[in-house]
């Protein structure tokens, strides 16, 4: 896939239009290091859902290395992959891995004919979230869920919901679904999850954007969170974080014969029992999710938002930056942080010790 001229020249206007504007706090972190001889400004471009993660590092990053800037603008996931393509950004936050059409691109901070690299970086619950007057405790399956956001279930006392909700006192209203307006790795990872159990009736392929009409759409992870907070009678699937933010509350998912509440270890659980995708060069991480597994304590909507850099970087001191930018954000603390800030689920040592492994090789 290649960008046009125009998409260059947005790219490069939203860079220029970062170095204006306020980075992160160069406050937090548990130590600082005033010796550092890492100095520079990059911008990184991209998923809302990794927003709290990256706030996070970047203040701890630069309390070490106070002669670094580093722009995260959240963007979501299809902004920031065509930003980082079109030379824009020096990374890219997606909660989707470059696709085999977008690597047969070329990408403008990375040296020609080199790979850019996928590196899984921030494992979260993705959340069903619903604002139902009355209503603390909330199942749902894939099928329902399903049939909720195409619009083929309209009313909150459906005979279906009602169903897996004998308990609940279910009112008489319309459902108000909420799904994101903006290009989206979280959409595509919802719509994969439905996708892969109940393709009879979610048929549309997984992408970025919401693929059916009539429902309310917001800009974001944010967007997406307040408007059900904010709304009556409304439901939208947003990262776990900004669940927990609002104190939404999240609706249960039906694995195997149990409905499991999303956390970070089952959202964990799912990612180590993947493989990755076939096919790629060996310092490509990207997953292949197994969505349909009915492993007790797993929660299969789960999002695995990447982190997308070059292998090597024409600029070299941009490479520099990178490369130790993303060694904290895989290392223990950075990742400890992450799970404190965002509420994701810390790497596995086994995925982690890959990454790490990976990111020591950009230059």
């Amino acid at each position: 896939m290649r960008f046009s001229t125009a998409g260059v020249s947005l790219a490069i206007a939203v860079t220029t239009a970062l170095s204006l504007t306020a980075c992160a706090t160069n406050e937090g972190g548990d130590s600082s290091d005033s010796s550092s001889s890492l100095s520079g400004t990059i911008a990184g471009i991209g998923a809302s859902s990794q927003g709290s993660a990256q706030e996070a590092w970047i203040a701890s990053f630069q309390t070490a290395h106070p002669s670094v800037t580093i722009n995260y603008s959240p963007d979501g996931s299809g902004a920031g992959r065509k930003a980082f393509a079109a030379g824009g950004a020096a990374y890219a936050g997606s909660d989707s891995a470059l696709s085999d059409e977008e690597l047969a691109g070329t990408f403008g901070s990375c040296k020609p004919d080199t790979l850019p690299l996928n590196l899984p970086v921030y494992i979260s619950p993705i959340a069903v979230i619903y604002n139902v007057e009355g209503v603390d405790n909330l199942n749902l399956n894939a099928a329902t869920l399903a049939m909720i956001f195409k619009g083929d279930i309209t009313m909150w006392n459906d005979p279906a919901i009602v169903a897996l909700n004998p308990n609940a006192t279910l009112p008489s209203a319309n459902i108000t679904r909420v799904n994101r307006s903006d290009d989206s790795g979280t959409t595509k990872n919802f719509s994969d999850y439905l996708f892969q159990n109940v393709p009879e009736i979610w048929s549309e392929k997984p992408s970025d954007s919401f693929p059916y009409p009539g429902g309310e759409a917001a800009k974001g992870t944010s967007g997406v969170a307040d408007a059900v907070a904010n709304g009556v009678n409304t439901i939208g699937y947003a990262d776990a974080s900004a669940a927990a933010a609002r104190n939404l509350s999240v609706a249960k998912l039906q694995v195997g014969d149990e409905f499991v509440a999303y956390s970070p270890e089952a959202a964990a659980a799912v990612v180590d029992a993947s493989p990755l995708i076939n096919g790629r060069g060996d310092n490509d991480l990207a997953i292949e999710l197994d969505r349909t597994s009915t492993e007790p304590g797993t929660y299969p909507l789960v999002l695995v938002s990447y982190i997308i850099a070059c292998q090597e970087y024409t600029n070299s001191s941009h490479g520099e930056i990178v490369r130790d930018y993303l060694e904290f954000v895989v290392s223990e603390e950075g990742q400890k942080e992450a799970a404190q800030k965002a509420g994701s689920a810390p790497l596995s040592g086994s995925l982690s010790e890959k990454i790490r492994s990976v990111v020591a090789s950009i230059s």
